[in-house]
């Protein structure tokens, strides 16, 4: 299953994105840091006999060519996507960044939603630490560990581009993220994190995204901003919200800290399941069950907190 692309205009552009098909409740399924849109084709095809999934790439990531100039910019976009889709409370799952990109847009009243799924994409910290840990993300170790680990702003050529998605594929299993994930998907996640260059330097005509300057600029945050990646912004959620938590993700050492936040409000659950950050890619039919509880329950009376 591939879906039909799709384009969500913007007040600057457009955003690229998929169309999984089905009839029902409306999903939007917002990927992590790296990811895109193709991230969920797996997850979707699961959902699509009883709602209707759409993915869309996040700025500066997959086929959407408009980048950042202000780290609110991704998240606020989901307003846009939500009015292009003429939707009505949507249930919105994120996973990573997403997680904070569908909370903060929550938050902020910009999408008025039914449910939120936080797929391993919490935000624990107050927010001076907070402050403290995205100027870590600015540096130029930061931006070279980065570029090392999955070459993000890599210029390529066609060979070059190839090669390298078929290493990844290749190596998937023994990859820290990827490892249970279905070959073809990581194929075509990678592949769709090239996007055509408009002007081709020395034949290299592709480039993968994001760029590093796309990662700094969502990592600079805004002191006095009044939605902010700190814990403090579940306070301002009136939504019920699942938290999907990854035994081995990048959380799982501060479950108890997750547990607080699901305990300080009814309508939230905590869900724990046994994989490691990537879920979406490599448990895509037990995430795509617990997104199906959510559909189904989005007009049922609160059942308070669980998990």
């Amino acid at each position: 299953m591939t879906g039909a692309e799709i384009e969500f205009p913007v007040v600057d552009g457009v955003l690229s994105g998929v169309d999984f098909g089905g009839r029902g409740a409306g999903v939007l399924l917002v990927h992590g840091s790296g990811h895109n849109a193709a991230a969920w084709t797996d997850v979707a095809s699961h959902l699509v006999g009883e709602c209707h999934p759409v993915a869309f790439d996040l700025r500066g990531h997959g086929q959407t060519r408009l980048d950042s100039t202000h780290p609110e910019q991704y998240w606020r976009d989901l307003a846009g996507v939500v009015t292009s889709l003429a939707w009505d409370r949507p249930v919105l799952v994120g996973h990573s960044t997403g997680g904070y990109a569908v909370t903060a847009a929550a938050a902020s009243g910009l999408v008025e939603p039914a449910a939120l799924c936080v797929v391993d994409g919490v935000v624990l910290d107050d927010r001076d630490a907070s402050l403290a840990a995205h100027a870590d993300m600015r540096t130029a170790e930061a931006a070279e560990r980065l570029r090392t680990m999955f070459r993000y702003g890599w210029e390529a050529d066609d060979d070059e581009m190839r090669a390298y998605v078929e290493r990844c594929v290749r190596e998937a299993g023994g990859d820290w993220l990827n490892a249970g994930a279905r070959p073809g998907l990581v194929e075509e996640v990678t592949r769709r994190s090239f996007t055509r260059r408009s002007f081709t330097r020395r034949g290299r005509g592709w480039v993968r995204r994001p760029a590093i300057e796309e990662v700094a600029t969502v990592a600079a945050v805004q002191p006095g901003a009044d939605v902010f990646p700190a814990v403090d912004v579940y306070a301002r959620l009136t939504c019920p919200m699942t938290i999907v938590l990854a035994e081995d993700g990048f959380y799982a050492s501060r479950r108890d800290e997750v547990r607080a936040v699901v305990d300080a409000a009814p309508d939230r659950r905590l869900i724990d399941i046994g994989s490691h950050h990537n879920v979406p890619m490599t448990r895509p039919a037990d995430l795509a069950a617990i997104i199906l509880d959510l559909v189904r329950d989005r007009a049922a009376p609160s059942a308070g907190n669980v998990g």
